[in-house]
């Protein structure tokens, strides 16, 4: 029984496999050479979850919840879980150049690494420090004693550790598991404008602890077939979390990573992940980018890195097409001070280079 079997079924819910609504019936035959993109989701019977709207739907007519259904009521915090149990779709890229565009517009950022590789952490390059997310999990700290500065004023990390490898083993038999995060977060989430959660390539124990403290959930989306494969166990597991732990979680947004325009297949995808999803699809995208991948092996988000490629472009771009929509109080908090002084002065290097993926 995987780890998040155990934890749904623990914790009370019922374990069914068909939620109301799914009269999908089972994959129809492609007329194309390859499958249509959401016949993973036609195939497991997949609805939308709740949050949608007040009645379960299917992704086929999705097209009808559309921007009315982004949150309305701005709020004074709000906590993003980045999710998509595929890896090598762009997640933690898109967490920590998210991160770092939201702070550039001096909004205050707190940056949360809950992926126990630990990737979000050393794009800040932070390795082997004394207190991480797993110790604020277990209690032997508080969530901001974890808590760094980074080279950008407006942007604290909470880094992962080696520790947190074992953390879904380790809290199996602990009470409240699955809200962990949400309370070592009560302390200091309304001292940012927003939160980012950087969540493990799975749907794990970890993964549930950033649904339950999320208010909505970020799904960064690569072009290709196999990226979606994912998409319906992770929407079935958002309901499950939202009727049994979290009923405020909803889809944030559907970022589109990794596109090259000049592949058929990409723009294909992109325009049924459109159609069939509608006003949750950011209008930005984020392109292939070489300077996206070397800015990492410095310890610096894209923005520092260089801030003239395409991908640093790309992400300024979709942080303020996130906080122009509706959800996003205008007002701005100032970042709590920290005892930790920051790594030290960086500037953007500002320097052309060639993007060409």
């Amino acid at each position: 029984m995987s780890c998040q079997a155990g934890v749904i079924e623990s914790s009370g819910w019922s374990r069914r496999r068909q939620l109301r609504g799914r009269t999908l019936g089972p994959r129809a035959k492609p007329a194309r050479p390859h499958p249509s993109v959401f016949a993973p989701c036609a195939a497991a019977g997949c609805v939308l979850p709740s949050f949608w709207g007040s009645d379960p739907i299917d992704p086929l007519h999705a097209t009808q919840y559309g921007s009315e259904h982004v949150h309305s009521m701005p709020r004074r915090s709000r906590v993003l879980a980045v999710v998509n149990q595929k890896g090598g779709v762009g997640k933690t890229t898109t967490a920590v150049n998210l991160a770092a565009s939201f702070a550039a517009s001096e909004r205050a950022t707190l940056l949360i690494d809950m992926d126990p590789q630990a990737n979000a952490s050393a794009a800040y390059g932070v390795r082997d420090v004394d207190r991480h997310v797993y110790d604020a999990l277990i209690g032997e700290c508080v969530m901001k004693d974890a808590t760094l500065p980074t080279d950008l004023s407006h942007l604290h990390l909470v880094p992962a550790g080696t520790d947190l490898v074992g953390a879904e083993v380790e809290l199996v038999s602990a009470p409240d598991r699955e809200r962990r995060l949400e309370r070592a977060l009560a302390d200091v989430r309304d001292l940012y404008d927003l939160t980012l959660i950087d969540c493990p390539p799975s749907l794990g124990l970890l993964t549930l602890n950033a649904l339950t403290a999320a208010d909505g959930v970020i799904i960064p989306l690569q072009c290709e077939y196999y990226a979606l494969e994912g998409l319906a166990r992770l929407l079935e597991t958002m309901d499950l979390v939202r009727s049994g732990l979290n009923p405020d979680v909803s889809l944030e947004a559907i970022v589109l990573t990794m596109v090259d325009r000049r592949n058929n297949l990409a723009r294909q995808v992109e325009a049924e992940v459109r159609e069939h999803f509608g006003a949750r699809v950011m209008d930005t995208r984020i392109p292939r980018n070489v300077r996206l991948s070397e800015a990492p092996s410095h310890g610096k988000p894209i923005l520092l890195y260089d801030i003239h490629s395409k991908g640093s472009v790309a992400y300024l771009a979709l942080a303020e097409e996130m906080l122009g929509r509706p959800g996003f109080a205008e007002d701005r908090l100032t970042p709590p001070p920290l005892v930790s002084e920051p790594p030290g002065p960086a500037t953007p290097e500002g320097i052309d280079h060639d993007d060409t993926p």
